[in-house]
């Protein structure tokens, strides 16, 4: 059983920065991001190979976000730039595995799921 516990959220004005953080009992092989905002679906913001460290992130939040880990301190981080308030929704932290022979951003090849933490932005 893989727990998961986010923490970092806030509330920021457009422009800003936050910083989500996950601490994990472990690493599976594929490490994400979601976020989910009133009234809409779950959507995949960022994941990381955990093994060989490659990433890929949503076209809404490539080249503002970066996803990374620290095997050492077992935490996974969202660092979060230029926010805009379309950011707004609860995010997620999620373990799972590979589909065929690659990460994806797909929620439903993640088995385990951390509590959520909000982030809002506002204009």
């Amino acid at each position: 059983q893989v727990q998961l516990a986010e923490s970092g959220g806030g509330s920021v004005q457009a422009g800003g920065s936050l910083r989500l953080s996950c601490a994990a009992s472990i690493f599976t092989t594929c490490m994400g991001w979601f976020r989910q905002a009133p009234g809409k679906e779950r959507e995949g913001v960022a994941r990381i190979n955990a093994l060989s460290g490659s990433t890929y992130y949503a076209g809404s939040v490539e080249g503002r976000f970066s996803i990374s880990l620290d095997k050492a301190k077992k935490t996974l981080y969202l660092q979060m730039n230029t926010l805009k308030p379309e950011d707004t929704a609860v995010y997620y932290c999620a373990a799972g595995y590979m589909v065929g022979e690659m990460c994806t951003l797909s929620w439903n090849a993640y088995r385990y799921w951390g509590q959520g933490t909000q982030v809002t932005v506002s204009s």
